[in-house]
C-alpha cells in the first residue's frame, strides 16, 4: 500500500513539466552561486585550513544537489494546510498510518527529484566545474547510507515540526525556523571543518550535522574507517529518537483535531 502511494506521488509530479524545468535552472543557478563564492572566499589559494578549493567545488555541488533534493517545505505546509482545514480527519477513517503514508508520499517525490533534476544537474556542473571522485571505494559506498540517513533525519524533522501545528494551528514559523536552523547547523552552506573549534565540538553531535555535513565528509575522505562507522552508528540513534518522539507527537496529536473554516 505505502509503495502504491510512492509511485502514485512520482507519477503526480511527471505532470508538472514545466515546474521540471524552472527546478532545474534553479537549483543549477544555486550551486553555481556558491562554487562562485567559495572561489572567490579562496582568492586564488590552492587550500585553507587543509581543505583545497577542489574539495570545496564538490562540496558545494553535493551538499547543493543529492543532499537538497528533497524539499520539506512543501510537506510542512501541505500538513499545516490539512490541520487548519480538517481534512487531515478523512486519514484517520483510513486504514493507514498518516505519518508513514507521508514517508512513502515523500519517498516517491524524492525520487523523481533526483531522477529528473539532481542528476541532470550534477552531471553538467560535473563536468563544467569539476567534481571529485570518492576518496576511496569504501567511502564511496558509505556515501549512499549516509545520505538515505540525511533524508530520514530530514524528513523526521520536518514531521515533528509539521505536528507541532496541531498546537500552534500554522506551520509557517515553524518551517521559517527549521530551514534557519538546518541552515547554520547542517553545514551546507559552511563546512563544520570551518567553524570555530568550540562550536563544531558541539554541533558534530547534533543530528543537524548528519543532514549536510557527514555525508559529504565521508564521500571527501575526511573521516577515517572508525570514524565513519561510529558517526553513522550515532546517527542511527538519531533516527531512532526522532522516530520515537514522532510516533509520541502523533498519538498525542490525533486527538486534538480543530476544524477551522469551512
Amino acid at each position: 500500500m505505502y509503495a502504491a502511494f510512492a509511485g502514485s506521488a512520482f507519477q503526480t509530479r511527471l505532470a508538472y513539466r514545466n515546474q521540471v524545468w524552472t527546478s532545474f535552472l534553479g537549483e543549477a543557478v544555486t550551486v553555481l552561486a556558491k562554487i562562485a563564492i567559495w572561489t572567490a572566499a579562496y582568492a586564488g589559494a590552492t587550500s585553507v585550513d587543509g581543505i583545497s578549493l577542489a574539495e570545496m567545488v564538490t562540496y558545494a555541488i553535493l551538499s547543493g544537489t543529492v543532499l537538497a533534493a528533497w524539499d520539506y517545505s512543501d510537506m510542512i505546509n501541505d500538513l499545516g494546510h490539512a490541520i487548519k482545514t480538517g481534512d487531515i480527519a478523512v486519514y484517520l477513517l483510513k486504514p493507514l498510518h498518516y505519518p508513514l503514508y507521508l514517508f512513502a508520499k515523500e519517498c516517491g517525490n524524492l525520487c523523481f527529484w533526483l531522477l529528473a533534476i539532481v542528476l541532470p544537474v550534477v552531471a553538467i556542473l560535473g563536468l563544467t566545474n569539476g567534481i571529485q571522485p570518492p576518496a576511496s571505494l569504501f567511502h564511496g559506498l558509505w556515501f549512499i547510507p549516509f545520505w538515505l540517513l540525511s533524508f530520514g533525519l530530514l524528513f523526521l524533522l520536518a514531521m515533528t515540526c509539521g505536528l507541532l501545528a496541531f498546537w500552534l494551528m500554522t506551520t509557517n514559523s515553524l518551517e521559517f525556523f527549521l530551514t534557519g536552523i538546518i541552515l547554520f547547523l547542517s553545514g551546507s552552506v559552511v563546512p563544520l571543518w570551518f567553524f570555530p573549534t568550540w562550536m563544531a565540538e558541539t554541533v558534530r553531535f547534533l543530528p543537524f550535522a548528519w543532514i549536510g555535513y557527514y555525508p559529504t565528509a565521508v564521500y571527501l575522505g575526511k573521516l577515517d574507517v572508525a570514524q565513519t562507522l561510529t558517526m553513522f552508528a550515532i546517527g542511527l540513534f538519531w533516527v531512532a529518537l526522532l522516530a520515537t518522539g514522532v510516533a509520541l507527537l502523533w498519538s498525542k496529536a490525533r486527538n486534538r483535531i480543530t476544524v477551522q473554516g469551512g
